[in-house]
């Protein structure tokens, strides 16, 4: 029995075929200036299978019975970098203003809902540092404008009667099921401080673990962007870094489908190398102090 060859080379051709399944599947552009990691990845693959021809894995990717194969490429395709509190910049910004105005006005309503969407999740560091920021802002609000209500002890995460949604999504089953065991070691703690262990994590001899309380609050689910069933009625959506695997076409459709995705006037968050300039006209941004989002243009009626 032969050996599968370590190195299979993949012409422009087939490049082109592979370049064409993965847009259509999942909205990711490999121009020629990343060709070479499309190649590398695939690569990986037919040796990870033992193939010794790329027309006989993509007709398995094509095929009915490929389809947990092709997951594991487009999987691969992602590089998954994340951590706690990433964009501080960015964070104070959602934290100390738009956060802080959202709660205002849903209180001024006796709304007492607040959903944010953690688009491209990867292994759950990003939705659980929204779920902590929240659960700050929602018990700073309550001691600025405390209620005459007995107090319970102890004092629940999300104070009474808010309730909060984060779904937290994203294209690669692996990382969504270590962002769902909710376990981090030391390294990626690195950028958590004291406080916000203290109240938000257990210690679990070296690792931490996310509190129950939280990750109550924070729904995991797989979703691909290129679709249309994407979770709606957001007030804030982090779409961060994930913009930059998608040509300029593809990023137009997805800005639309967050648009319809958000409540009105809710806010789009996206990574600090990212913009939304001449993408589309339906947002505004916001800058401050180095960190910017951008809110839902009402459309006037």
């Amino acid at each position: 029995m032969s050996s599968p060859v370590l190195g299979i080379h993949l012409s422009d051709t087939e490049m082109r075929l592979l370049q064409t399944l993965v847009y259509q599947e999942c909205g990711m552009y490999f121009d020629a200036r990343r060709a070479h990691f499309l190649r590398d990845r695939v690569q990986r693959r037919l040796r990870e299978r033992r193939m010794e021809s790329f027309y006989g894995y993509y007709q398995l990717l094509i095929s009915a019975q490929g389809r947990q194969e092709l997951l594991l490429l487009l999987e691969n395709l992602t590089v998954n970098e994340t951590s706690f509190f990433r964009n501080k910049p960015q964070l104070e910004l959602f934290h100390k203003h738009i956060l802080h105005d959202l709660i205002s006005a849903k209180q001024n309503r006796g709304e007492w809902q607040i959903r944010i969407w953690s688009a491209g999740c990867s292994t759950g560091q990003e939705p659980y540092t929204i779920a902590m920021l929240v659960a700050d802002a929602l018990v700073y609000q309550q001691l600025r404008r405390p209620s005459s209500g007995e107090t319970s002890w102890p004092k629940p995460l999300i104070p009474s009667p808010w309730r909060v949604e984060i779904p937290a999504s994203d294209i690669s089953y692996s990382v969504l099921r270590a962002a769902q065991e909710g376990i981090y070691n030391q390294q990626h703690m690195a950028s958590v401080d004291y406080n916000y262990r203290l109240r938000y994590f257990d210690r679990v001899g070296e690792r931490y673990a996310v509190k129950k309380a939280i990750k109550e609050i924070v729904h995991f689910d797989f979703h691909n962007l290129k679709t249309e069933f994407l979770p709606r009625a957001n007030d804030v959506i982090f779409c961060r870094n994930v913009m930059m695997y998608f040509d300029e076409a593809e990023q137009r459709r997805l800005l639309e489908k967050f648009y319809r995705c958000l409540a009105p006037g809710g806010y789009l968050l996206v990574g600090h190398a990212e913009s939304l300039l001449g993408l589309t006209d339906k947002f505004a941004m916001i800058f401050r102090n180095s960190g910017t989002a951008y809110r839902r243009i009402e459309e006037a009626g």
